[in-house]
């Protein structure tokens, strides 16, 4: 293709005109730019739903430099974020004391039939609000308990005693080499394991 050819002085290439900002248009509102601003950009802090107008150019500059928590400590950026997990409001435990109240005596409701009521001997009714007892084992406790043939109402003094009972009379060198209750041995083992793993954390 021969570039010094007549034909290429005949082509003529119309330059980019700038589409001028309608009338209903907003403009952008970077000083000195007097372009359409389709581009919101958000004005920042404490004006949460307010924004910016700004062409292409200008919004991509102001966006590349924002910072939202510009002019904030570590520490008071430290608190916003925990704040927002639980979206800026107040929370608090149920069922403990605010004000030396426990959470149902602050409501005027009386508790539901047969929740907390002791009848007393004159036949009035007093209500009582004591938290139920939590279960002192959870379930794999429960079944390790079991392999020692122990219920929930001991303590790891019993525990310990049932364990070392239960091993003297399995273990292989009290049987005469008698290696027939192993595996048992091997369940109690890991049950009292368990038992005081649980009692240590």
């Amino acid at each position: 293709m021969n570039l010094r050819s007549r034909l290429f002085d005949r082509i003529r290439v119309k330059s980019a005109l700038k589409e001028e900002p309608r009338a209903d248009q907003t403009l952008c509102q970077h000083p000195g730019c007097n372009e359409a601003g389709p581009f919101r950009a958000p004005m920042g802090r404490l004006r949460e739903g307010q924004y910016f107008c700004f062409c292409l150019d200008h919004v991509r500059e102001y966006n590349a430099s924002y910072n939202y928590f510009n002019g904030m400590s570590n520490e008071a950026m430290a608190d916003y974020q925990r704040e927002a997990l639980v979206g800026h409001r107040p929370t608090w435990s149920m069922g403990v004391k605010r004000g030396g109240k426990k959470f149902r005596e602050e409501s005027d409701d009386p508790p539901r039939p047969g929740e907390g009521q002791e009848v007393s001997q004159a036949g009035t009714r007093r209500y009582s609000y004591e938290t139920p007892r939590k279960p002192r084992y959870g379930l794999a406790a429960l079944r390790a308990l079991d392999q020692l043939g122990l219920d929930d109402t001991v303590d790891m003094v019993v525990i310990k005693a049932r364990y070392k009972d239960l091993v003297k009379r399995l273990h292989p060198d009290a049987n005469a080499g008698d290696r027939s209750n192993e595996d048992k041995l091997r369940e109690i083992i890991r049950a009292y394991n368990y038992l005081r793993s649980v009692k240590e954390a």
